[in-house]
């Protein structure tokens, strides 16, 4: 009788050191992104076992499919298009209006050391998924598949749909979605941080108080597959006039560049009096600026320092935003050359305008009055006929009413 209860005294001793080896082992940064983009965890990670729970194995079927389709109907082409067009690309990149969109800044510039992204979005919190209640991982899964949704299927997030979902649940914010673009882009997570940037643009720890309006955001170390460690920064940050002026977020940035810059589906604030400081740090700032026309408008640009290169087709903007059709651009298009992927509000690869703006060697010191509107007349308010009655992006099921 007491040889089988020391055998099993033994087994559940050995049972006891294996679960106590699992919790103690390390749920690292790469192996969390990697579980919320619907990859397998490294074979020793805690949360090899929340994997077998069908939620998580549906949530992974999803994304292969979506990802799969998003990579061939529209990443590969952009780096095609980039590697043709971008000869040298500085190794910073700027996207601002950005929210947590990683996928295409990478796709757009994906030999940049450093990107900065800067958004109104939180940065938010990704915690141990293994200590989260039972029952609650899915329901985390649920809230980043609904937060990618329109990116996935328009090339843009939509500013609503993401106000509901990335305030929702535990794993809240931009960083999970940062998470889940690094993993499926084929990066691998090195070390994440939470930073803030005083006034005067001096980085902090993210636990430091730098002062007053400082700028939180998050610090990423990651590396692609030559190996090489890259850095991206996300930003929470106000790009008005009064929010650009008050924080150190532009400051900082001025220490990385001059960069190349990304304005993608961003509601065409830059055309707003309230948005002419990012405007013109932009045009200041830039190397190239990879846009479309929700960006900078083509008056803003100083003829004499950059060159353009149209691409797609121009009609015009989405119903969403009347007001903000421009002549000039509709007479740059009409010697536009072709584009087999769509991107912007305009997301049907017929439909879709983008322009990449070189600044000229030489003229980065042009007086900064050249670089603002006055530079050129504002064009016409009035808008004429366009080519082709515009297909405005279909509703999602009474989710969203603005864009970015």
């Amino acid at each position: 009788m007491l040889r089988p209860l020391r055998i099993a005294a033994v087994a559940f001793a050995l049972l006891a050191a294996a679960v106590s080896c699992t919790h103690a082992a390390e749920v690292t940064f790469d192996d969390t992104a990697r579980f919320l983009a619907g990859m397998q965890p490294s074979a020793e990670s805690p949360l090899v076992p929340l994997t077998k729970d069908p939620g998580w194995q549906r949530h992974a079927k999803f994304f292969d499919g979506a990802f799969a389709q998003l990579e061939q109907r529209q990443l590969s082409k952009i780096r095609s298009w980039a590697d043709v067009n971008l000869a040298a690309p500085r190794p910073t990149m700027f996207y601002m209006f950005s929210g947590p969109d990683f996928l295409y800044a990478n796709a757009f510039y994906s030999k940049a050391g450093t990107y900065v992204l800067g958004a109104l979005e939180p940065v938010g919190a990704v915690p141990d998924l293994t200590a989260l209640p039972r029952g609650s991982v899915g329901a985390a899964l649920y809230n980043v598949e609904r937060s990618l949704g329109s990116i996935l299927s328009f090339s843009f997030f939509i500013t609503k749909q993401m106000k509901v979902d990335l305030h929702a649940d535990q794993v809240n914010g931009t960083l999970p979605i940062l998470y889940v673009f690094l993993a499926r882009s084929g990066k691998t997570i090195r070390n994440v941080e939470m930073v803030a940037l005083d006034n005067k643009g001096g980085m902090h720890a993210g636990g430091d108080n730098p002062g007053p309006n400082a700028t939180r955001g998050v610090r990423i170390s990651f590396a692609g597959s030559d190996g090489e460690t890259r850095t991206l920064y996300y930003f929470s940050t106000d790009l008005s006039n009064s929010g650009a002026r008050a924080t150190g977020f532009l400051k900082f940035c001025e220490t990385l560049g001059p960069g190349n810059s990304l304005l993608k589906s961003a509601s065409y604030l830059l055309h707003s009096d309230n948005f002419t400081v990012v405007r013109d740090w932009l045009l200041a700032n830039s190397a190239t600026i990879i846009q479309d026309d929700s960006g900078i408008p083509l008056a803003n640009y100083n003829a004499r320092q950059w060159r353009f290169f149209p691409f797609g087709r121009y009609l015009g903007p989405i119903d969403e935003f009347p007001g903000r059709y421009q002549e000039r651009y509709a007479e740059l298009f009409t010697r536009a050359q072709p584009i087999d992927f769509g991107v912007g509000y305009r997301w049907r690869m017929h439909e879709t305008n983008l322009l990449l703006a070189v600044k000229v060697p030489g003229t980065e010191s042009a007086p900064a009055a050249e670089t603002t509107s006055a530079a050129e007349p504002a064009p016409r308010p009035s808008r004429p006929k366009r080519l082709r009655p515009p297909e405005s992006i279909p509703p999602s099921q009474g989710l969203f009413f603005w864009f970015r």
